[in-house]
């Protein structure tokens, strides 16, 4: 035996259900790793079927199916001589478990199922899934069901041992929950801990990983093998890689967050004398009660007796992306379009960011095909309908893909006319200046010839209830009209295909309601759906200096309005703030109140009349809250038919399963507001009279 062993762990691109690809990519990964000498695979959690398959976990086919995946692998000749390690479901005396298997020339050497399960969040596994509670393993025997020649398998929490060290596994959460497995592992002696993750991607979370796999080996020692999956999986959720190796508390090697390769392997070559000698000075199990793992013997070593000469990894500083990175890199990795997108856009910060979206996916094509993607480039020839076009520059390959048209109407500016024309210049899209003069007015007739009425805006004397109209019937018409462009408009230039619709309502704007069911909001896919509109002012600052797109400086400039009420003396004289009754930055904080917190509106105020005393007395504050959860509540039905967006903020309302709350309320929120009212008025109303906030000292 020797010293020194060589590990690999992946991100895969797994799609729900595609069972011919996910194969090729499970063995690709395989092919990888013991190309560059590893003796040990990790591979993402559930990766034989996609980690999102839902309610398909309930159909036997897909049980059967896997199984049938598995058979392939274990009969491949790709997969001898390394101990492989693949995620699938398994059902055990009718109970689904969400399993890794792990096998080495042809034989299962233990189905380990998952302990502690995600439900929190997206997640949903309780719904699918049981959790393993026994504490010792069972040898089943269903296997022959499925056509494999092994009649009996290990099935439980077990650790592998080999000649030369000691391999456990964790599940995704398992490394998330205050009683990980790997604390007792280490504790029993296991050297290697492996996670089989589909952590999803959110801004600012990758540090959160990062620090979970570091102090898990800087307690008590150990190698850490972190793999996740990455890509859509056919969902609102983007799993964003990162897969990771680190030892003894320090990354050694590190995947992409936003890699366009459907197959990324990392491998490490380690020493385990270093895991021996710093758990020597810093571990001492006798003094602690730890579980103990039952062993199964495994014939085979991971270290080679002649590895004196061979090099091992040192320590890499991880390198994180700054928030508008991520977004720059992450929001539209989840679409496929049929031909191209099309974007209406407005001049404003919503619809620009996701043409910035559109365009930045651009430039990560190019680099990609310039480093050698063939897959890139594939899926690229593909969408343009020709097998011999290779993008050079992201503004030529965004003119073949892109198409934006800016949607005027009597009430639109000239400047935002102008921002919207000169982005689009700037970006290379295919752009088109639409009036929609004549559809609004032809939809108000059919209403007066009908009703005998034509409604007015509020400043030339109508209601509210006739201005709330006006403004929703250009919206909606939008709608339609981009619809119906991104059908026809490649077909009258003789081109094959449709277009993918992309929106831009921000994930504030959904919080509230403050947008038209069903207008331009309204579309195939919402790249920036799941972004704050602080995020994207600041994402727009970025694509301003890092692409030199200065049209993006008066984007930035000009106030957020929707352009939906008359003009006064040709300037805009509605604001997207002043429709809400509070600004984006005080909306963000109450959003994050809201989810993040579980503020109700009673804790919500209690918390903001000391966040915002600077600002707000006690009533303002009130006032606002007040106002917010009434918003909230008589827009909150719009959510049940909002596009679909990636999932990025952790405070996003998306009320397909992130947001599980009514949207039919009963908006007075009379007791709740009577008790605010009651605090309100025992509250001090000069900021001076207000306690201040207790100091802590060291």
């Amino acid at each position: 035996m020797g010293r020194k062993v060589t590990v690999a762990t992946c991100s895969l691109n797994q799609w729900a259900l595609d069972f011919d690809g996910n194969v090729l990519r499970i063995l690709k990964s395989i092919e990888i790793a013991k190309a560059s000498g590893a003796k040990y695979r990790l591979g993402p959690e559930l990766e034989i079927c996609g980690y999102g398959c839902a309610d398909h976990f309930y159909e036997s086919d897909t049980l059967l199916h896997c199984f049938q995946v598995l058979k392939q692998l274990l009969e491949s000749p790709v997969t001898q001589d390394i101990i492989c390690d693949v995620g699938m479901p398994v059902m055990h005396h009718n109970v689904r478990y969400n399993c890794r298997v792990l096998f080495l020339n042809k034989k299962i050497l233990l189905i380990r199922p998952k302990m502690l399960l995600a439900n929190h969040g997206n997640n949903r596994e309780f719904r699918w899934f049981s959790a393993w509670i026994i504490i010792f393993i069972e040898m089943v025997r269903f296997l022959s069901n499925y056509a494999l020649l092994q009649v009996t398998v290990p099935f439980g929490d077990a650790v592998l041992s080999t000649k030369d060290t000691c391999i456990g596994s964790e599940i995704c959460a398992e490394l998330w929950n205050a009683r990980s497995p790997h604390v007792d592992m280490g504790l029993d002696g296991v050297e290697i801990f492996t996670n089989s993750s589909a952590s999803y991607h959110e801004l600012r979370k990758a540090d959160q990983r990062v620090n979970l796999v570091k102090s898990a080996t800087t307690k008590s020692g150990g190698i850490y093998l972190f793999a996740n999956q990455k890509g859509c999986d056919g969902d609102r959720l983007y799993y964003d890689g990162c897969s990771m190796i680190a030892i003894n508390g320090d990354i050694v090697a590190q995947g992409k967050q936003f890699s366009l390769d459907d197959v990324e392997v990392i491998t490490a070559t380690l020493d385990l004398e270093d895991v021996r000698s710093y758990r020597g000075e810093r571990c001492h199990p006798h003094m602690y009660e730890h579980k103990p793992y039952q062993r199964i013997k495994v014939d085979f070593s991971l270290s080679d007796c002649k590895d004196i000469f061979l090099p091992t990894h040192q320590l890499v500083e991880w390198v994180f992306h700054s928030p508008e990175e991520e977004i720059r890199c992450s929001s539209l990795h989840s679409s496929r379009s049929e031909a191209g997108f099309l974007l209406p856009l407005s001049g404003g910060v919503d619809s620009s960011s996701s043409a910035c979206i559109v365009y930045s996916m651009c430039v990560q094509v190019c680099q990609a095909v310039r480093d050698g993607n063939a897959q890139v480039l594939e899926d690229v020839q593909r969408l343009v309908c020709d097998a011999s076009y290779r993008p050079e520059e992201p503004r030529e390959m965004c003119g073949r893909l892109f198409t934006t048209c800016y949607m005027a109407s009597e009430n639109s500016s000239e400047d935002t006319r102008n921002r919207a024309k000169e982005l689009a210049a700037q970006i290379g899209s295919n752009h088109l200046n639409i009036n929609i003069d004549m559809a609004v007015k032809g939809m108000l007739g059919i209403f007066s010839m009908v009703m005998g009425k034509w409604p007015k805006f509020r400043v030339n004397g109508g209601s509210s209830r006739e201005n709330l109209a006006l403004q929703n019937v250009q919206a909606r018409v939008r709608m339609i009209l981009a619809y119906l462009f991104a059908q026809l408009c490649l077909w009258a230039q003789g081109k094959p295909g449709g277009l993918l619709v992309l929106g831009s309502a921000n994930v504030d704007e959904s919080l509230t309601g403050y947008f038209t069911k069903y207008d331009c909001s309204s579309a195939d896919i919402n790249p920036i759906g799941g972004v704050s509109k602080m995020d994207l002012k600041r994402f727009l600052q970025y694509c301003a200096e890092h692409f030199r797109l200065t049209a993006l400086k008066s984007v930035l400039a000009a106030p957020p309005t929707a352009e939906l009420e008359p003009l006064t003396e040709g300037q805009v004289s509605q604001t997207d703030e002043a429709d809400m009754g509070m600004t984006y930055s005080e909306l963000s904080v109450i959003g994050r109140l809201r989810k993040i917190s579980k503020c109700g509106a009673y804790s919500m105020f209690c918390k903001l009349i000391h966040s915002w005393r600077e600002t707000c007395s006690p009533s303002q504050v009130a006032a606002k809250v007040k106002h917010f959860f009434k918003m909230y509540s008589v827009n909150r039905h719009k959510m049940t038919t909002v596009t679909p967006s990636y999932h990025a903020e952790s405070y996003g309302p998306d009320d397909n399963r992130f947001d599980l709350r009514p949207f039919l309320y009963n908006t007075r929120w009379s007791w709740q507001f009577r008790c605010i009212d009651h605090e309100t008025c025992e509250a001090p109303q000069h900021l001076s009279e207000l306690p201040l906030m207790p100091c802590n000292y060291i």
